[in-house]
């Protein structure tokens, strides 16, 4: 029996996390009316998101980021798994629906500024309407105007844009107006479902440092969704890479992407235009690696089913310096021992080199 690492989740502290999710799955059931099949879009997915911490989650489009944004906000329901709010599983309290009381601690930014916004009402319709139904209004209609002039002020906006109408600002500007509803409500934590995707790229940076911004001044933790590795490295404290459904590294966004250890961390790392670097992310090994994971429960990167990479689970190993948190989900990181890869018994997982054979296997 080998003696693997099993780390604690990154970003832990001794206080109460403002999000935590515990083995979250989610399935969809595919086929006519009397099939039973279904497609694996979440599978014990694990993440904590402590007070005043930013974490990213980035994966190709289909690894499951936005479903699992979607289970969290309670848009979707979750097949098996807890969603802790300080501490209390919302899905045990709120086992229908989710309850006014979830929609102040959390709210979503969606990916669409245009489409997430009624074009049939100016922007103070919005932002009042939150107020109203939060009981964050006030005692007066001044109070209710300064609260309001405040949110916009708050989200880079001038005061007098709540006369206005969707189709009169610009991207960045709505995905603004969009931020500022979900601060009406003054949530403890914020879901970023790609939100600045649509947006200019001359804008992009704007919407960045505002949320910086909002975490730094308003202590709001936030779940960044998104598949550019470059805004997760730039705003992100920690990130998390997700691949079919399955988290599989996290840690230091920093030290993650300077030196990803999973293989599949490191395709997405080499599709990141470099003219410097021989060698680009290859579609069709991504193709094949996703179609073995979903379609079994062996490893993707061995096909041989004589190695543990194909019979077991992977457990967290931790990689690197400690400091950084950094930990995959990989047997390539187990202990390994003599060219048939078998584990120590008794020794402590180290992220060395694993057998030649194997280390062809994922490189190839």
């Amino acid at each position: 029996m080998s003696h693997s690492l099993t780390l604690p989740a990154a970003g832990s502290t001794t206080s109460t996390p403002a999000l935590e999710i515990r083995g979250l799955g989610k399935s969809f059931p595919i086929g006519g009316l009397f099939t039973r099949s279904s497609v694996r879009a979440l599978h014990g997915v694990d993440l904590t998101i402590g007070r005043g911490e930013i974490v990213a989650l980035v994966g190709e489009s289909g690894s499951g980021k936005s479903t699992l944004a979607r289970c969290v906000a309670r848009l979707e329901k979750p097949n098996s798994g807890a969603i802790l709010i300080d501490g209390v599983d919302i899905l045990k309290r709120d086992r229908f629906q989710a309850s006014r009381a979830f929609r102040s601690q959390l709210q979503m930014v969606f990916q669409d500024p245009f489409g997430s916004l009624n074009p049939a009402h100016r922007i103070e319709h919005f932002l009042r309407r939150s107020l109203a139904i939060h009981g964050k209004s006030g005692g007066t209609e001044e109070e209710t105007r300064r609260r309001l002039e405040d949110l916009m002020t708050t989200v880079g906006l001038q005061a007098d844009m709540l006369n206005s109408y969707p189709h009169e600002l610009s991207g960045g500007q709505r995905q603004r107006v969009a931020i500022a509803r979900a601060l009406a409500v003054e949530p403890q934590v914020i879901l970023a479902d790609e939100p600045t995707s649509m947006l200019d790229v001359s804008v992009r940076i704007g919407v960045l440092n505002l949320m910086r911004k909002l975490r730094d001044e308003q202590g709001i933790s936030m779940l960044y969704i998104t598949h550019d590795l470059a805004s997760a490295r730039y705003l992100a404290d920690r990130t998390a890479v997700m691949f079919a459904g399955e988290v599989v590294e996290e840690g230091e966004s920093l030290d993650l992407l300077a030196n990803p250890a999973h293989p599949y961390t490191q395709l997405l790392v080499s599709a990141v235009p470099d003219p410097a670097r021989a060698g680009s992310y290859d579609p069709v090994r991504r193709a094949e690696l996703r179609q073995a994971v979903m379609a079994s429960t062996t490893c993707a990167y061995d096909g041989d089913t004589n190695q543990a990479c194909s019979a077991e689970e992977p457990v967290r190993h931790q990689v690197g310096d400690p400091a950084n948190r950094h930990w995959v989900r990989c047997h390539l990181y187990r202990p390994w021992a003599g060219a048939g890869g078998h584990a120590l018994a008794g020794e402590p997982a180290q992220p060395n080199v694993p057998p030649s054979n194997v280390q062809e296997k994922a490189s190839a």
